[in-house]
């Protein structure tokens, strides 16, 4: 079933740092944001990195906040594509984004980060050729990505974004 993102891009001409999923969940999109399923490890790493609190899963109002005060923007690689469910596995006909107003807009520069393999694996094949950017690889935030422990996981994500800006 093809299925087009219907949420879009968050970022503001302040944003500094750019994270790039591969394509909203299923709970994702019935939330309408990003990273809305509640065993995605993604707030809980990104609170720590920045010392910040965690929004509540179900406020996307606080999600917002949290994005602002810490300048950060973030997107999918995929605009619409063919997915059963969540699978990043089943995706097929990608039509990737276009971040060119993203990166003309806001101070994202070269800081471009990808959440997991396969947001990588589709930022190289489809945004590569048109941005030039090299993006960072994170490693998943997915409770899927049962490998990496919470601790890990923000150590890794603490180490790729400190290194792209001095005073994280």
């Amino acid at each position: 079933m093809t299925v087009s993102h219907t949420f879009g891009a968050f970022w503001r001409p302040d944003s500094e740092y750019l994270i790039l999923g591969s394509f909203p969940s299923v709970k994702s999109r019935e939330m309408n944001f990003y990273y809305g399923h509640p065993q995605n490890r993604f707030w809980k790493i990104l609170a720590a990195v920045f010392h910040d609190t965690v929004p509540s899963a179900a406020d996307t109002d606080e999600k917002k906040a949290f994005l602002i005060r810490n300048r950060i923007a973030l997107y999918d690689v995929i605009d619409s594509c063919s997915i059963i469910g969540s699978s990043d596995s089943s995706i097929r006909d990608v039509v990737p984004t276009d971040l060119s107003p993203i990166l003309a807009g806001s101070r994202v520069g070269s800081r471009i980060f990808v959440n997991g393999g396969t947001a990588y694996n589709l930022y190289m094949k489809y945004l590569l050729p048109e941005t030039g950017i090299e993006p960072v690889r994170l490693p998943s935030s997915s409770a899927a990505n049962a490998s990496w422990r919470l601790d890990a996981l923000v150590s890794a994500w603490g180490k790729a974004l400190s290194g792209s800006r001095s005073g994280l």
